[in-house]
């Protein structure tokens, strides 16, 4: 296959960005998870959407913060400050793994 040296557009990346979040989030995620393969076998409802069972898993909130603040802060992206946020509120309000329960000690 022959490059042709185009620059990915923005929003493209910033979309791919997104999904490799989502990938990293459920590769750590209890039980372990393939988002790509998850995406793949999900079902289609009324309004076209996915229904992807992500409420099936769980992350640990520091990691799922620590993931999500690799793809909000790197640098090939140069995210603003508004796009930080939209990004950061899109991943925590979609289709993400839950967070694990904290047992009160």
């Amino acid at each position: 296959m022959t490059t042709t040296g185009k620059r990915i557009p923005r929003k493209k990346r910033i979309e791919n960005a997104m999904l490799d979040c989502y990938r990293d989030l459920f590769a750590n995620s209890t039980p372990k998870g393939n988002f790509d393969k998850l995406m793949e076998e999900a079902i289609t409802n009324e309004f076209g959407q996915k229904v992807i069972p992500f409420m099936d898993y769980e992350v640990d909130e520091k990691d799922f913060d620590i993931i999500l603040q690799k793809y909000v802060e790197d640098k090939s992206l140069k995210l603003s400050k508004y796009e930080k946020r939209s990004f950061s509120i899109s991943i925590s309000l979609g289709c993400s793994p839950k967070f694990k329960s904290k047992s009160l000690k």
